[in-house]
């Protein structure tokens, strides 16, 4: 089944998830950022259907999240590595994971653990204010509007403002 596309939507987080939002994107930039370079070794892993993952690796490379090398003389095997692009993504599944190791049942614990290099400690990620060094928290952070907000004539709150003009 087709989902709806995000893509006309101004909300950074919608822009990401018509991204990353398929259902197997997340585990396949998992794979390939644990060393699984394959497609056969991807499929192997996950045990997807070759066409789905065909499909989400070409979506991969095309949005800059990967790239594709190949290496064989014939075109055939490709290795896939991630670009810039798609080792920033790597902090938002470290988050994700850390979200089900708090939330989901794990009766033998949890299966991966993050291990800083630095200390050889093992870790948990926290975000920080960039500006002070704080930890950002719910009840320490807001929203508020954003250069791109008051552009955007679809949105509910710019329309009512408009109208009381």
């Amino acid at each position: 089944m087709k989902r709806v596309s995000f893509d006309a939507m101004s909300c950074s987080i919608a822009q990401a998830l018509e991204i990353i939002g398929e259902w197997w994107t997340p585990l396949i930039i998992r794979d390939v950022s644990l060393g699984l370079r394959r497609f056969e070794q991807i499929q192997g892993d996950l045990g997807i259907s070759r066409n789905i993952l065909t499909d989400r690796l070409n979506k991969l490379v095309e949005d800059g999240i990967l790239y594709r090398t190949n290496i064989a003389a014939s075109g055939t095997r490709c290795d896939y590595r991630l670009t810039e692009k798609g080792l920033d993504f790597l902090p938002v599944l470290m988050t994700l994971m850390a979200w089900g190791d708090k939330w989901v049942e794990q009766p033998d614990g949890p299966y991966t653990e993050l291990v800083h290099t630095t200390c050889d400690h093992v870790t948990h990620p926290h975000l920080v204010c960039d500006h002070c060094g704080e930890a950002i928290t719910p009840q320490t952070t807001r929203s508020r509007a954003g250069a791109a907000f008051a552009h955007d004539p679809h949105h509910p709150l710019v329309r009512a403002a408009a109208a009381r003009a």
